[in-house]
């Protein structure tokens, strides 16, 4: 406007009237409007260009969250897969017979006639050598774990842990393959018995495989009470064990059960070390107590019997059905132990992130605990009677009843003493049972390690001559799982640990991961073969093997990379956010870097189990012998496990060369899992610096 205040002001005194002042003003409104219209324009100008600048990394962040969902949500669509087969290769077999005839009948003779299909025996043979192992492994897991968390000096802590890990990486046809030489031999001379092959050697190999399962479990639950509860016994003047065995035991019991419930697991689900011992007769012992006689469980009869089953057959459905009680029982099993081991983590959060959940009284707890003590008693005794008569039950008893009276009249010091020998000795035995192993293996096996043992074909049906084409299908093997699942279950550790917050879904996909984490060796082979194998007409080949394996080592992944994610502190992320870089370029640049040495180590542990593992490449990949190495992925291969198996199983003098590749296994495997060892001790040390 070119008219001034003052002129405004003047006409308007002279006019007497505001008509100007209304039409100056609505003038001034509109030149406003007109400029707030302008700048509206440029910047929806801007924006665009803005929204088109950055369209392409939303692009590329969608994208990427896509694909790591589809990687997370793959192991629920591989257990779904497992169910689905197994259910539609076994449920002609309950069709047929009935579910509770096929469950209760006595007799298993599918080669007879009439073939008989009574999975009874099957399912009372893994229930006892499952139960034999549980009476060794836990004394002694827990016994160790005590001595580890609560009284072992840090060197001998780290050697004994050490022990247990190098324990757990021996692959389980090193273990059978043991037994069979060695443990089987010893049973039969010492208790002058005809066969050494028997539900006790059973026992026993699966009491030692299902230690470092309960010892790191166990460990983990003691180490994580609360140094307030320990520092307040000891102030109120208890002992030292009096602490371990009135505060600190009972306040891991939750993680303590839930590592016996996975020890039981690892037993049920082994196949190749109790198929080797056990001596595979399907029969139920008479007595029942009878721990030297023969049995066979039912990943023992998997085992044996699917390779030389006719497809589509009866018999081929019945194993079928064998695996899902399998299954099925593993299932449970590891339910009840993640079930458990969620409480436990939940009860050590802080009050206000823990659910509300209905309380139940001391009161209510101790008659719980004391009728589990009852009815563990009562069977106890049962099993005295039955197995040794009462006489000697009696006597048994009553020297129990006196040592607990002796030991009220103990002094606490003396009482401490007692109880510290008694738990190192646990620690000492676990030690031992590891060097035996070790001593025979790596005696025995030395002097047939040469250029040509490792560079040769195998002569005279593995009598003679190398394993050099079994070392090199167990590398193809163990390179394809390890490329195939790798990228999987690292993006499917980052959905979980990045872009999910706990809820239903999440719960979902860490079931699946747990559950495919439980399944049983021997029910990844049998998927492999029923779906990779038949249905997708892959044949014995390298890569029905490699896709079996990579589903087996994949939870493993899975699990170590998230925990490796989650050890990055998130204030970490929140200041890469705050300086304007995406999701995806924070996880990339920021997150990963730190957390790759756990990341590593995972995969190593992965390489590690699938290089020793023979019951999914049994029926999917694996062949004893082989003049050429493979050419071609759709080829079968030999591999180091199964070449030992049949070398010990049904070579007549194939013992030396059986040795030799049982130590080259051994240390393929045990050099993988030093080298994860050394990585994560490395890494500890970096963060505690």
């Amino acid at each position: 406007m070119r008219f001034t205040r003052e002129l405004i002001e003047l006409i308007n005194r002279c006019l007497g009237t505001t008509v100007l002042n209304e039409v100056v003003a609505k003038r001034v409104k509109e030149e406003q409007e007109k400029k707030s219209m302008r700048k509206l324009k440029i910047n929806g100008i801007r924006g665009q260009m803005i929204g088109k600048i950055r369209s392409p990394k939303k692009t590329q962040e969608i994208f990427i969250k896509g694909a790591l969902f589809v990687s997370a949500i793959f192991a629920i669509v591989v257990i779904f897969f497992i169910i689905f087969f197994l259910f539609k290769e076994g449920y002609p077999i309950f069709e047929n017979i009935g579910l509770w005839k096929f469950l209760s009948g006595k007799e298993w003779n599918p080669t007879g006639e009439p073939p008989s299909y009574g999975a009874f025996p099957l399912i009372l043979g893994t229930l006892l050598v499952t139960l034999g192992a549980m009476i060794i492994s836990v004394p002694l897991g827990i016994g160790s774990a005590i001595f580890i968390s609560e009284i072992a000096p840090p060197k001998i802590k780290g050697i004994i842990k050490y022990g247990v890990e190098i324990l757990a990486g021996i692959p389980s046809v090193v273990y059978g393959f043991f037994g069979l030489i060695v443990l089987t031999d010893w049973l039969r001379v010492t208790f002058d018995k005809p066969s050494g092959e028997c539900w006790l050697a059973g026992s026993i190999l699966l009491g030692i495989m299902a230690l470092p399962t309960i010892i790191s479990v166990s460990e983990d639950a003691i180490s994580s009470v609360p140094m307030e509860y320990k520092e307040a016994s000891l102030s109120l003047g208890a002992t030292k064990w009096q602490t371990i065995s009135k505060v600190t035991v009972p306040s891991a019991l939750s993680g303590i059960t839930a590592a016996i419930i996975l020890g039981i697991g690892r037993a049920i689900g082994e196949t190749m070390a109790v198929m080797m011992v056990t001596g595979n007769a399907a029969i139920i012992p008479k007595p029942i107590t009878n721990v030297f006689s023969p049995i066979r469980t039912i990943t023992g009869t998997l085992g044996i019997e699917m390779g030389e089953v006719a497809y589509g057959s009866t018999h081929y459905h019945a194993l079928f059905g064998l695996a899902l009680i399998l299954f099925a029982i593993i299932l449970v099993v590891n339910v009840i132990a993640n079930s458990i081991l969620g409480r436990l983590k939940e009860k050590h959060m802080p009050i206000l992130k823990r659910k509300k959940r209905k309380m139940i009284s001391q009161k209510t707890i101790r008659k719980i605990k004391h009728s589990i003590y009852a009815l563990f008693g009562l069977a106890l005794l049962w099993l005295l009677v039955v197995w040794c008569g009462i006489k000697i039950a009696v006597l048994i008893v009553s020297i129990i009843l006196c040592l607990c009276f002796i030991s009220k009249k103990v002094s606490a010091k003396n009482s401490q003493r007692i109880s510290f020998g008694i738990v190192t000795l646990s620690a000492i035995i676990v030690l031992f049972m590891l060097g035996i192993i070790l001593y025979y293996i790596i005696t025995n096996g030395i002097g047939i390690l040469n250029w040509e043992f490792l560079s040769q074909f195998p002569k005279d049906s593995g009598r003679a001559g190398g394993i050099y084409p079994a070392i090199i299908g167990t590398l193809y093997l163990v390179g394809g799982a390890i490329l195939i699942a790798l990228p999987i279950g690292i993006g499917a550790a980052i959905y979980l640990a990045e872009y999910t917050r706990e809820g239903l879904l999440t719960k979902i996909i860490r079931a699946g991961v747990e559950n495919l984490n439980g399944t049983p060796s021997i029910v990844f082979g049998l998927f492999g073969f029923a779906f990779l194998v038949l249905y997708l007409n892959l044949g014995i080949s390298l890569l029905a093997g490699q896709i079996t394996l990579a589903l087996m080592i994949l939870p493993t992944i899975i699990r170590t990379t998230e925990e490796s994610l989650k050890s990055v502190p998130q204030s970490v992320r929140e200041a890469s956010l705050a300086l304007g870089a995406t999701k995806w370029q924070t996880i990339k640049k920021v997150v990963l870097p730190p957390a790759m040495p756990g990341i590593i180590t995972g995969s190593i542990l992965s390489i590690g189990r699938a290089a020793g593992e023979t019951a999914p490449i049994m029926f999917t990949a694996a062949v004893f012998s082989q003049r050429f190495l493979p050419t071609s992925p759709l080829e079968p291969v030999m591999a180091l496990p199964y070449h030992l198996f049949v070398l010990a199983t049904s070579v007549p003098g194939g013992e030396r060369n059986a040795y030799g590749t049982a130590l080259v296994l051994l240390l393929i495997v045990l050099c993988l899992y030093l080298i994860a060892i050394m990585i994560r001790s490395h890494y500890r040390k970096m963060r505690k610096w």
